[in-house]
């Protein structure tokens, strides 16, 4: 039997930014209750910050951190698959996934609001750098990019550094997508922030701003809060500075326009109402898409051009 679709064009869409600690289980609880919040008043697709079950652990190269890992289906998938059915919601929920021994990715799932899996993504674009070394832990995505088809709205998945590339925003929204969301976890290197936390974050605000633009559909990037020191197998942690994660939290319009933002380190639901039928009305005015030159951008799947 087919899903019903719902017809209504303007929907409430919820992001939430949380802190997270070392204990896994009170991270999900929080978790979920701040998701039923968002339920309650009104949000009709909710989606997670990026690995909000444990502290950002991708600070260093520690191999116990792998048994933070979860298989799908798990504790947190089930429990959200639940929490989905329960409030008629869809949900966005961003996993650490234990595929299997030796395999891992970061993952994110769409729970329709019937508690069903409309699907899955696994995060495509793997970062190394400072204290981001996921290259370590997450195998690159294999799903390719998608666009699902849930209840409310079709929408698309990305993940974190996914936000910096154009092409990951394209080739979602050329599937449909009216709305993409950016599970996210990213903050500032506390000893650069002077020089450079400023500039740093109005980088990572323009770009998703401009995948809204170019693409004429909405972006929706839930990020996390705290000053987190992740500690090593030896008790002390892994970096003097740690990282501070700059929540700031937003929804941006097919526009580029900022809709809704959080702050910087509060705890926060972020309720965005969005006009479904802004999409077609920005992609018909602007045509970025009718005007694509699909015929001249072969070398797009080349690595350098010389």
């Amino acid at each position: 039997m087919a899903k019903k679709i719902s017809t209504r064009r303007r929907i409430q869409i919820g992001v939430t930014q949380m802190a997270c600690t070392a204990n896994v289980s009170a991270n999900r609880k929080k978790q979920m209750a701040l998701v039923e919040r968002a339920a309650r008043s009104g949000a009709q697709i909710i989606c997670t910050q990026e690995l909000f079950c444990s502290q950002y652990f991708c600070q260093s190269e520690d191999y116990n951190c792998f048994k933070l890992a979860e298989t799908i289906p798990g504790p947190s998938s089930k429990a959200f698959a639940t929490l989905a059915k329960k409030h008629k919601v869809v949900i966005v929920a961003s996993l650490f996934e234990k595929r299997a021994s030796g395999l891992y990715h970061n993952t994110a799932i769409v729970f329709d609001a019937d508690g069903s899996v409309a699907g899955m993504y696994r995060k495509m674009h793997i970062p190394d750098d400072p204290l981001y070394y996921e290259k370590f832990y997450f195998t690159p995505g294999d799903l390719g990019f998608k666009a699902f088809q849930t209840k409310y709205a079709k929408i698309g998945v990305l993940i974190c550094w996914d936000q910096w590339y154009p092409e990951a925003a394209r080739l979602t929204a050329l599937q449909g997508a009216a709305i993409l969301f950016y599970p996210t976890a990213i903050g500032w290197h506390p000893a650069e922030k002077a020089e450079h936390g400023r500039w740093q974050h109005e980088s990572w605000e323009v770009i998703q701003r401009s995948h809204a633009v170019a693409n004429g559909c909405f972006v929706a990037v839930p990020n996390r809060i705290g000053h987190e020191h992740v500690l090593g197998p030896d008790g002390k942690p892994v970096s003097t500075d740690g990282i501070e994660f700059w929540g700031q939290s937003f929804v941006a319009a097919p526009g580029g326009r900022i809709l809704a933002k959080a702050s910087v380190a509060e705890e926060e639901v972020l309720i965005t109402e969005c006009d479904l039928d802004l999409v077609d009305y920005h992609r018909t005015h602007w045509p970025f898409l009718r005007d694509r030159r699909v015929d001249a951008y072969g070398d797009l799947t080349k690595r350098f051009i010389g």
